[in-house]
């Protein structure tokens, strides 16, 4: 059976993964959203602190996803949540170097004339400086979610959902019927997700970014 033939045969196996793959990918990347913003905002007057952070969760991208996952196993067993957590994990620093680029990169005298008119830091963070960042944060999203989607196929090795689970076990049984046919509709479907949210967070970007700040 040709590649294209038991894509057909399989359409449904393959489209219930990629949106369990989709879906796993938007949660771990909400979840890292959070988790930097909150960040970012809580390190707002501590700049020694903020970079600590920055370097830590940075540290954290060089460790190879298989050892993050197995880490994880101990305590958090197999399944959604440890997947959802190791995917969280290398989504954070993209994210929170982004915001912190944005928000550095605000003209100074953008903010100086927001104090003038006597806006409380939190308000200027709010209604100044981050709408002022979003391009670059929204880039940080995109950027996390590019690199997620690929990782996300690890977590079928924690029994995690999503297109990891024809690519393993499409490699599982190499040399059987179908077996290349089922990994390499995991590796296409993968990049097929990836390219549409990518196209999505460029049609993001171009709604809710300010001409004025289009680059």
């Amino acid at each position: 059976m040709d590649f294209f033939s038991y894509v057909s045969q399989h359409w449904e196996r393959i489209s219930f993964l990629g949106m369990q793959h989709l879906q796993l990918v938007l949660i771990a990347v909400l979840c890292a959203g959070v988790v930097s913003l909150g960040l970012v905002a809580a390190t707002e007057r501590l700049p020694r602190v903020r970079a600590a952070l920055l370097s830590f969760t940075g540290t954290l991208l060089t460790i190879p996803s298989f050892a993050l996952f197995a880490l994880l196993i101990p305590v958090f067993g197999l399944g959604v949540l440890p997947t959802i957590l190791a995917l969280t994990v290398y989504a954070v620093f993209p994210i929170a170097r982004n915001t912190v680029t944005g928000l550095e990169g605000v003209d100074p005298s953008v903010i100086d004339a927001a104090r003038g008119m006597g806006m409380s830091a939190t308000r200027r963070l709010f209604l100044v400086r981050l709408p002022l960042a979003w391009p670059v944060i929204l880039n940080g999203f995109r950027v996390a979610t590019i690199m997620v989607v690929a990782t996300a196929a690890i977590g079928a090795a924690v029994n995690g959902p999503g297109l990891g689970e024809l690519i393993f076990r499409g490699l599982s049984r190499i040399g059987g019927a179908n077996a290349l046919n089922e990994a390499l509709s995991g590796v296409v479907a993968i990049a097929v997700v990836a390219a549409v949210l990518d196209l999505i967070f460029v049609a993001i970007g171009k709604l809710t970014t300010s001409k004025g700040l289009h680059v």
